[in-house]
């Protein structure tokens, strides 16, 4: 799991829970109705999935599964290292000398723009290809974020009707007054567990796949930018200057943290 998905879920956990013991109120009462639970989560993803049509339905789960592990993407130094080493022997060999390297490449993006590059393609039609391939990955990026964010957005609603139909329940007890306050207490249980799912589970998640989608569209200009570099010859420094002035001055090199 993704350290800081980690840190926040524990957080949010004990600030709930903690908090509710230091209240007088033991954490087993939240599990003492699971239809609370069942009526918020599933309506919240049904409605969801009302929404939405059957492919994304189906991807949601690894959309989920990503949000909280996290994603591994490459150092952006060692990256621009690479690329800098492609262009020089670029400008040494031409660029028929980077086949070999081409085919070693794990990165898929990076890959087929350098071959396009390497096959002669206008510069034009690699920077189209390249930026297509960047549109489409946001497009299903802000898709799953979007997906979590509806859960999120649902969840307090459910969380209100489950509370209603927990106070219809209760109004059949008003004869026994010893059990009026439980069934009270039942259900807003619903409306506790629609106000956490939203805003301690899929709110966040919602946000943390936005920003992860945003690191790796950063990641992608780079390499795009960096492999038009490499098909029009610029000097190796430069572009190594050029690409480093993007990232953060904690990820620049040495020279770049000591002025920062």
């Amino acid at each position: 799991m993704d350290p800081a998905t980690l840190l926040g879920l524990a957080l949010v956990l004990v600030g709930v829970f903690v908090g509710a013991i230091l209240d007088g109120v033991s954490p087993m009462t939240f599990f003492a109705t699971p239809a609370a639970f069942l009526i918020v989560l599933l309506s919240a993803l049904g409605a969801t999935f009302f929404s939405n049509t059957m492919a994304d339905a189906k991807a949601l789960p690894k959309v989920l599964i990503k949000g909280i592990k996290g994603q591994k993407l490459r150092d952006n130094g060692e990256l621009i290292d690479q690329i800098v080493s492609f262009a020089e022997m670029a400008r040494r060999e031409g660029l028929l000398a980077l086949e070999d390297q081409a085919k070693n490449i794990e990165d898929p993006f990076f890959r087929r723009g350098l071959q396009l590059a390497i096959d002669g393609a206008d510069p034009d039609m690699v920077s189209d290809v390249m930026e297509a391939d960047i549109t489409a990955m946001s497009a299903r990026h802000k898709q799953g974020s979007k997906m979590m964010t509806s859960i999120g957005i649902y969840s307090p609603t459910f969380g209100i009707i489950g509370a209603v139909i927990g106070l219809i329940h209760t109004m059949h007890l008003l004869d026994s007054p010893s059990e009026l306050g439980q069934g009270i207490a039942g259900a807003f249980t619903a409306t506790f567990w629609g106000v956490f799912a939203a805003n301690g589970i899929f709110l966040p998640l919602g946000n943390k796949l936005a920003v992860m989608s945003a690191v790796e569209i950063a990641q992608k200009r780079l390499i795009a930018e960096g492999v038009l570099s490499i098909q029009s010859g610029a000097n190796p420094r430069l572009l190594d200057d050029m690409l480093r002035s993007s990232l953060p001055p904690s990820e620049r090199g040495d020279a770049d943290k000591k002025s920062a």
